[in-house]
């Protein structure tokens, strides 16, 4: 970890390892900002990105097991404005695309899995990646807004046919606010952050706070750390709370808020004698949900490919045999990052959570610290039994 630092590939880092509900090491590394020298600390904040997701999904569970939805309902039972979808089927002689109807309407259980039909606009080159991109989806002012944007845009696949990374996360942000009678900020902070004691942990910074955030980069155009998000990355304002909050990306934290959130998913559902889930939801969202011909390395994001092992449950991705996927975490451990190379992953079978917290976009030349993080860990684990 250390040596990423050194050799400027990275600014900082924070790591924090716990087995068995004990941290076994937890460690600041480098700058949080290299242009004032300001060190890294413990709980220096962070832009999660795509570590929202499992979030996010944590929050739809909540609703689950209230009894505000069902896996095989239909995802206009909750969102009417999606109930005439079409899908993208092509482009004609004309140039113009070519529709058609849903084969059956895409359920709750294919937003939950990034299976429904949903994409982001910067990961194709369709005429409905395009339409994402015009319409500006991503920049939505409200998450109404959002969904008015998605209901006239057709779906990308054939719902249940492929898994394709998309907004189905940001949808489900909507839907909790829907389901909750709240916004979805002020649920996740009730049901999820004060209840773990996650304070540092919200769609944006406040002021009295701001020190502790972290700068971001991107690889500069001779490779060097270059402050900013880059391009293919809305940049956000993180001074001030959210006009669109997105679940599947939106939230800042440190390695010890998220390391207590994903505790509680290792403990089944509980935490210092706090309840957030029941076991049996922690295990419906962390088992593996798709079917064997999505998992046949055609789909996947960055690092993570659908694949013979690896497999991808409610808002998180699960291998469900370690030594297919090449891997030598447990069976059943579930994982994600974010766009800025935050990690972590859950072991249940060797007690273990890490969280890895940087801030550089993800791309070509980034380090691979996920797959050095996961090396070194597992050759110091030689008593898994103990």
């Amino acid at each position: 970890m250390q040596q990423t630092v050194d050799q400027k590939q990275l600014a900082g880092m924070v790591t924090l390892l716990a087995r068995h509900g004990k941290v076994v090491e937890f460690k600041a590394y480098g700058k949080k900002d290299l242009s004032t020298g300001a060190p890294m600390t413990k709980d220096t904040i962070f832009r999660i990105y795509s570590m929202t997701k499992p979030v996010t999904g944590v929050a739809m569970m909540i609703l689950y097991e209230e009894g505000k939805w069902q896996p095989s309902d239909p995802i206009s039972k909750y969102i009417p404005e999606f109930a005439h979808l079409k899908v993208f089927k092509g482009v004609g002689s004309d140039g113009k695309m070519i529709l058609e109807d849903p084969v059956h309407p895409p359920t709750m259980r294919e937003l939950m899995t990034h299976t429904a039909g949903f994409t982001y606009g910067q990961f194709g080159d369709t005429p409905v990646h395009k339409m994402y991109l015009e319409q500006h989806v991503q920049d939505s002012a409200s998450l109404q807004d959002m969904i008015d944007k998605l209901a006239k845009i057709p779906l990308v696949y054939q719902p249940g046919t492929q898994w394709v990374y998309s907004m189905s996360v940001d949808i489900q942000g909507y839907i909790v606010e829907k389901l909750s009678g709240k916004s979805f900020p002020d649920f996740m902070h009730e049901r999820i952050f004060e209840p773990l004691g996650m304070k540092d942990t919200g769609f944006y910074v406040p002021a009295e706070k701001m020190a502790r955030f972290a700068e971001v980069y991107h690889t500069g155009e001779n490779g060097e750390l270059a402050p900013g998000p880059g391009t293919g990355h809305s940049p956000s304002d993180f001074s001030k709370e959210p006009s669109c909050p997105s679940g599947g990306g939106g939230l800042v934290s440190t390695a010890r808020d998220y390391a207590r959130f994903a505790q509680m998913l290792l403990n089944g559902g509980e935490l210092d004698g706090v309840r957030i889930l029941a076991p049996a939801a922690v295990k419906m969202m962390t088992l593996n949900h798709l079917a064997p011909a999505l998992m046949t390395n055609e789909f996947g994001i960055g690092a993570f490919r659908m694949k013979l092992g690896f497999g991808y449950g409610y808002d998180v991705g699960v291998f469900t045999d370690p030594i297919q996927s090449d891997s030598t975490v447990g069976q059943g451990t579930f994982t994600w990052d974010g766009a800025a190379g935050t990690w972590f992953w859950v072991d249940p079978v060797n007690d273990i959570v890490f969280v890895g917290m940087i801030q550089r976009m993800l791309g070509p030349a980034s380090p691979n610290v996920e797959g050095v993080s996961r090396a070194t860990v597992y050759q110091a684990l030689v008593s898994p039994q103990m």
